[in-house]
């Protein structure tokens, strides 16, 4: 029979394995090289890959910021690994490791779901402590998970439910938050808050009952004396308008505050997963983090909507979507980043355009195709390109290649260009590269977001259409 040491040497061989084989399977051949936070793009860590950390959170910890998600591949929704990065500027993603790798067998086996982990560290021990969703994949076995780690990227240690009267907490969407005093909470869908055990390693209290039924993608921060609790509608992969409530205690009262962002804007076409409060020298910016799921290519073409949040007598909002801004970590102070790129109209003699694409005109003037294999293309010389869509209810996805002028491939993605709430913004950027001549080529797919739920209710696009608006270069 093996000991204990032998378990761990293997838990790390396999960690170290799996780490290695995520590090090198890549879907960019450009590492990563970005200046500023771009919301709804895809984003390239050290090695070129795909950022693929949904349902996330970041902590601190020294002077390094610590992304963890869900790993997702484009075939399933099948649990494949929660992803570690580290950043320290909150722009270029190191990728640090597959955290928690799908287990051998057990509740986060091959062919289970794990869902929206958060990791907190135990002020008082130091142990790092990873909470997750953990289910079938027709979520009949849901409940909250936890594992361990003395290392902040790990490998951490899967232990099963998180027990409160010796029950597992039977619950779906989850959340955590960490107060002032490093007490730790679980939050779950519908608003219930539990308190965790000094240890963490099991639930004390209910801290406060459900608010309301759904409350999807519980998401709670505090500043001042005041927490802010953010949830989601049941909508499926569907993005919806997310509302918060406030109280000046955990336990409620909690008020009802209305709408994170502007009515019908689908809460910038993302759903909540956490705040992170970016504490500086000068001031404090607390940064919203929302997913812009993309079903059924959640590797390739789901990204992430960051955004600072907005402070009023009246509460919070999101009034604006700010496709790109910066911040200084070591102040804390944030800013609207200014546009230095060149514009490139889709009526541009310089665009190639191959197949059925029509140039409509109206409010925006677009080139647009749904024919499979319908392509334009467009070669510049510069550091960087990008790629603004009339983002509409029929439209899929668009299929993106940049090369150099040896032809090698640089980037290769997909990228989603549907919407319920139509609108032109930024769907590509490429990493920043060095001055040379490139060519960006982008196709339709002929693929579309388009699922079911577990009610058989029918969502995502209609078509499969891909539209131009402009593109954008940095010379």
């Amino acid at each position: 029979m093996l000991g204990s040491n032998s378990f761990r040497f293997i838990r790390a061989f396999v960690f170290f394995i799996t780490s290695l084989i995520y590090a090198t399977f890549s879907f960019a051949q450009q590492a990563g090289n970005t200046d500023a936070v771009y919301s709804g793009l895809p984003w390239y860590d050290q090695n070129g890959n795909v950022v693929s950390a949904h349902g996330a959170n970041i902590i601190k910890d020294k002077d390094k910021y610590y992304l963890f998600g869900e790993a997702h591949s484009d075939t399933s929704n099948a649990f494949v690994g929660f992803n570690c990065y580290s950043s320290k500027d909150l722009y270029n993603w190191k990728f640090e490791s597959i955290a928690l790798p799908t287990q051998a067998t057990g509740k986060l086996g091959p062919n289970r779901v794990g869902e929206r982990v958060k990791v907190m560290k135990n002020l008082k021990s130091g142990e790092y402590f990873m909470f997750m969703h953990v289910d079938t994949l027709g979520y009949k076995d849901q409940f909250v998970g936890y594992a361990t780690s003395k290392n902040i990227t790990g490998p951490y240690e899967f232990k099963g439910p998180i027990l409160f009267n010796s029950k597992p907490i039977k619950k779906w969407d989850m959340g955590t938050f960490q107060d002032k005093d490093g007490t730790g909470y679980i939050l779950t869908h519908g608003g219930v808050i539990h308190q965790l055990a000094a240890d963490y390693k099991s639930i004390i209290a209910e801290t406060n009952k459900q608010i309301t039924s759904g409350f999807e993608s519980p998401t709670l921060f505090r500043k001042g004396n005041t927490y802010y609790f953010i949830g989601s509608i049941l909508t499926s992969w569907e993005k919806n308008d997310n509302y918060y409530y406030t109280s000046t205690s955990l336990s409620g009262p909690w008020i009802s505050k209305g709408l994170l962002a502007p009515k019908d804007k689908l809460t910038w076409n993302s759903q909540s997963t956490f705040v992170l409060a970016v504490e500086g020298s000068k001031d404090t910016t607390y940064m919203y983090m929302g997913d812009r799921w993309s079903f059924p290519f959640q590797l390739s073409a789901a990204t992430y909507v960051w955004q600072p949040i907005t402070f009023s007598a009246d509460g919070i909002s999101i009034p604006n979507y700010v496709q790109s801004w910066v911040i200084n970590t070591a102040t804390g102070v944030s800013a609207i980043k200014k546009s230095d790129f060149k514009i490139i109209e889709n009526t541009n003699k310089l665009i190639k355009y191959k197949g059925n694409w029509k140039h409509l005109s109206d409010s925006i003037t677009v080139s647009r195709s749904a024919t499979k294999g319908d392509a334009f293309s467009f070669t510049f010389k510069g550091t960087q390109i990008g790629l603004y869509s009339l983002v509409l209810p029929d439209n899929g996805y668009a299929s993106i290649i940049l090369t150099n002028k040896k032809g090698k491939v640089l980037v290769k993605n997909l990228v989603d260009t549907y919407t319920k709430a139509p609108t032109s913004t930024m769907v590509f950027l490429s990493p920043i590269l060095p001055k040379d001549e490139y060519t960006l080529t982008v196709a339709v797919s002929g693929l579309k977001p388009n699922w079911s739920d577990k009610k058989k209710a029918n969502y995502g696009s209609t078509y499969f259409n891909v539209s131009l608006d402009k593109l954008i270069i940095k010379e």
